[in-house]
């Protein structure tokens, strides 16, 4: 049988037709295979958080108020009523002295205007019936004004052998005894008003123009390294060194604890120029020149992969800020930025966010295909 036969050219006819469409069908599934292909990543989103620049300086704490309470008077101690670090309340006794003579000098004076009053109002009475001279009640009262005059001295006096806290705060250490002899000047107890804290620190004049009383800042110690102390600024001060150049602020922190102690070195982040900023992970910015790219994930086109362009402004331990390019909410390939081109789809693995890390979602995944 040849090839011209009628049976293989009938064949052939039928045949013909089948085989350009499995062919024409081929470059189809191909193309239909590869566009199902997506590429497995981790995605973070772009988030719209309170943003500042901060500014960074070390600085000194101070009691809110201190003083060291000392003795007015030579007399021995009678009386100690504090222990170490007692929190006391303004007008609380701390430490008296001995006043026997100055309560018996007080008690004679007060029977003495006793008597005196007595006297006036006796002459008094008798006055007002023409019985005895104006003059007689004049000079008895100017004799009661006298002594009365007497015992407010007396009395004010007797407050210089009595030590009270002016305000309330943290008393020091008790370096004092019953039966210590003191003299004017001989320092008794300190006391510290702690449950706010000054801080002082120095921070270079070219700041000055955006320094301002109300300015956040936040503050943490070497003493407690997992801890942040939020304040603000107070006062910023009216001079400029003229050799560091540098200007002294004031900031104030809240202490409720009592925690913080005056004299500790306190490292300083202001605030600067507060504001609602778009911050993204620094783990999904593309470098290319001086130029930043992002890789978004378009959720409603079934999470297919746009590169765009942004522009950053201040970085911080593992953020940028976006200031243009990017909204609050956008979701942007963070962790598998180097196996995507832009049009590509991707497979989210999951979000890393402040709860849930890259590695977390790394080890989940490897759990799941185990």
């Amino acid at each position: 049988m040849t090839a011209s036969s009628p049976f293989i050219r009938r064949v052939t006819s039928r045949a013909l037709p089948a085989l350009l469409a499995l062919i024409l069908a081929l470059p189809v599934a191909s193309t239909t295979a590869a566009a199902q292909q997506t590429t497995p990543v981790i995605g973070a989103r772009a988030s719209l958080e309170s943003w500042s620049d901060p500014l960074e300086a070390l600085g000194t704490l101070r009691a809110d108020e201190s003083v060291t309470l000392s003795a007015t008077v030579t007399d021995t101690v009678a009386e100690v009523n504090f222990r170490d670090g007692q929190v006391v309340e303004a007008g609380q006794l701390l430490v008296r002295l001995q006043d026997d003579e100055q309560q018996a000098q007080l008690r004679a004076a007060q029977a003495q205007r006793d008597e005196r009053r007595a006297t006036v109002n006796r002459l008094a009475q008798l006055q007002t019936r023409n019985l005895a001279p104006r003059a007689d009640v004049e000079d008895a009262q100017a004799r009661l004004r006298q002594v009365e005059a007497e015992i407010q001295g007396l009395e004010a006096r007797l407050r210089n052998y009595r030590v009270r806290a002016p305000f309330d705060g943290v008393v020091g250490f008790r370096n004092i005894s019953l039966g210590s002899l003191v003299t004017p000047g001989t320092a008794l107890v300190t006391l510290d008003k702690v449950d706010v804290m000054k801080l002082d620190f120095s921070v270079p004049e070219v700041f000055l123009a955006i320094l301002a009383p109300g300015l956040p800042l936040a503050a943490r110690s070497v003493a407690f390294p997992d801890e942040r102390f939020d304040g603000h600024v107070e006062n910023v001060g009216s001079r400029v060194d003229p050799v560091s150049r540098n200007v002294t602020v004031r900031a104030e922190l809240a202490n409720t604890e009592l925690r913080l102690r005056p004299g500790m070195l306190m490292e300083v982040i202001v605030q600067r120029s507060p504001r609602q900023a778009v911050v993204v992970p620094e783990a999904v910015l593309i470098p290319s020149g001086d130029r930043q790219f992002v890789l978004v994930i378009d959720e409603e086109d079934d999470n297919r992969v746009e590169r765009r362009e942004v522009r950053v402004g201040e970085r911080r331990t593992g953020q940028a800020e976006i200031i243009e390019g990017l909204a609050g909410g956008e979701l942007l390939v963070a962790h598998g930025v180097q196996r995507v081109q832009a049009g590509d789809r991707v497979a989210l693995l999951g979000i890393a966010d402040e709860t849930t890390s890259v590695r977390e979602i790394l080890e989940a995944g490897r759990e799941e295909r185990g």
